[in-house]
């Protein structure tokens, strides 16, 4: 069974989603799911954090879990969040947990206030060597979006250009593959040609590199767009000769 490998529900602060709604959605497509939920830690949207009570959502969820459904974080990586993630993670036996960047020097780059002053070439290094910095220390089994920071960057083309930062994003391949860690593959601009044919180069050298494994996630937040695009990654996958996975109990399972 295909997994949807990164979910949102109603324990992640920018969510509302219940299991239910989720899970009937996922069924409807022949899907099995990953809950992922947020962990940014000092994050806050709304005067709602990016945090959850580990044992109440395993609590909650915890009948839900089995073949089909898997429970699992996304955790934003960054220096000052270390320790914080650590002890955060001890507090409970996750099926996966991915590793994301959304805030480089402690500033959010969902907003504008990160890219005031910084032209493209300034604010992507930056991120990419946050990434790189985080991916060869953090507890993870997946890399997030790598291509996160193109959803809300100003610029007049916001897209990766993987000849520009070939070193940087190279050197977060490297980390990766060199920690027996994998790449996701987040279909949530998988509506713009532009960012799938921007993707090619930089799947494409993780393979080159030895990277063999992809999960797949929609980033859903809501019913809708559980298990987007799906199709499109899935060819998108084995063009490029990699294996779409999931995890549990932290271990990689092949579909």
């Amino acid at each position: 069974m295909v997994f949807d490998s990164h979910i949102h529900t109603k324990f992640s602060a920018d969510s509302k989603m219940t299991a239910a709604d989720a899970l009937a959605k996922a069924e409807s497509l022949n899907l099995g799911v990953v809950f992922t939920e947020h962990f940014d830690y000092g994050v806050e949207l709304d005067g709602r954090e990016f945090s959850f009570k580990p044992a109440e959502y395993f609590s909650e969820y915890k009948n839900l879990r089995g073949d089909k459904v898997r429970l699992g974080v996304e955790m934003g990586m960054r220096k000052s969040a270390r320790e914080v993630n650590k002890k955060f993670l001890a507090q409970a036996d996750f099926d996966f947990i991915i590793g994301s960047i959304h805030l480089v020097d402690d500033l959010d780059i969902y907003y504008p206030e990160f890219y005031v002053g910084k032209d493209k070439a300034t604010a992507y290094q930056k991120y990419f060597q946050q990434m790189a910095t985080e991916a060869s220390v953090g507890d993870f089994d997946a890399l997030g979006h790598i291509d996160y920071i193109c959803r809300a960057a100003p610029y007049d083309d916001p897209e990766i250009d993987y000849p520009t930062f070939k070193a940087e994003i190279d050197d977060v391949l490297k980390i990766i593959v060199g920690r027996g860690k994998i790449l996701e593959l987040n279909t949530r601009r998988f509506d713009k040609s532009r960012a799938v044919e921007e993707l090619v180069s930089v799947y494409k050298k993780y393979r080159e590199l030895g990277g063999k494994f992809i999960t797949i996630g929609s980033d859903a937040h809501r019913v809708s767009a559980v298990g987007n695009y799906f199709d499109k990654a899935l060819r998108f996958v084995h063009e490029l000769d990699l294996t779409p996975v999931t995890f549990c109990e932290r271990k990689l399972e092949k579909f």
